[in-house]
């Protein structure tokens, strides 16, 4: 027999087993989070890694690309040295055929405006040349950088791959084994779940009665609501910490139904 919620069909099971299948999806869950624990921050440093590889990349890119304008930048202040010498050139030579003083000193006066624009792109050669050898230097230990991290980067990816291939298998059974098992849980109780594993630090949204407290948050039961937990008639959270209560009886059945 089946139920639907929100246009997902479950199968409409017993208070019961929707709870032996609570705790069997947390034990799967479980062994889950401790495959991911082996991976640890790994795959967090290699998206770090990886980043701050592409930013020195594009640093990279870009001091390359300053050095190349500085190079053309000094190219062009050469080629006006060599226009304003072919224009001195010119005007000495006008000087020599000159008609009155007027006309040497208009020429004189071009000269010496050319000689100034000569000293200026002079000036402006060397403050490139400084900025491309700092650039130049900046870029080599950049370079540097980024092939230490490149480094450290394969290094961490081989590590990660190597915890990745062998626990790929296991991962994927379990997942699958966590899937088939929400199918029984309808979309409400399986939101709940989700939503309390979300928020508990251990991942432990379903838990068991240890010496008469919560196995969460080892907060007392009453003896009352322990016997209502054992007799499996409603879904029972923790009064303190919201997880779900289920009895040691349920445990043991799934752990005997694990082996």
């Amino acid at each position: 027999m089946t139920t639907k919620e929100k246009g997902t069909e479950v199968l409409d099971i017993s208070v019961e087993n929707k709870l032996k299948a609570l705790y069997e999806l947390q034990a799967v869950d479980s062994e889950i989070d401790k495959i991911k624990m082996l991976r640890g921050e790994l795959p967090l440093e290699v998206q770090d890694l990886e980043d701050e590889v592409g930013g020195l990349e594009t640093r990279i890119k870009n001091y390359t690309d300053e050095i190349k304008t500085l190079e053309t930048s000094i190219a062009n202040k050469k080629q006006e040295i060599t226009n304003a010498q072919a224009l001195i050139k010119k005007y000495q030579e006008q000087q020599n055929h000159v008609r009155n003083n007027r006309e040497y000193e208009s020429l004189a006066k071009e000269i010496e405006y050319q000689t100034l624009e000569i000293e200026l792109c002079e000036k402006r050669i060397k403050e490139f040349t400084a900025q491309i050898k700092s650039k130049k230097d900046a870029l080599e230990q950049t370079k540097t950088l980024l092939k230490e991290k490149q480094n450290e980067l394969a290094a961490k990816k081989k590590e990660l791959d190597e915890i990745i291939v062998e626990t790929r298998k296991e991962e994927e059974e379990l997942l699958k084994r966590s899937k088939e098992i929400e199918k029984l849980i309808e979309p409400r109780l399986m939101n709940a779940y989700r939503r309390i594993r979300s928020n508990a630090r251990n991942g432990l949204a379903v838990v068991t009665i240890q010496r008469d407290a919560c196995g969460g948050c080892f907060n007392k039961i009453p003896p009352q609501r322990q016997l209502d937990i054992r007799q499996r008639k409603k879904v029972i959270v923790c009064e303190y910490c919201g997880r779900i209560l289920v009895d040691n009886d349920i445990a043991e059945e799934i752990q005997k139904k694990k082996s």
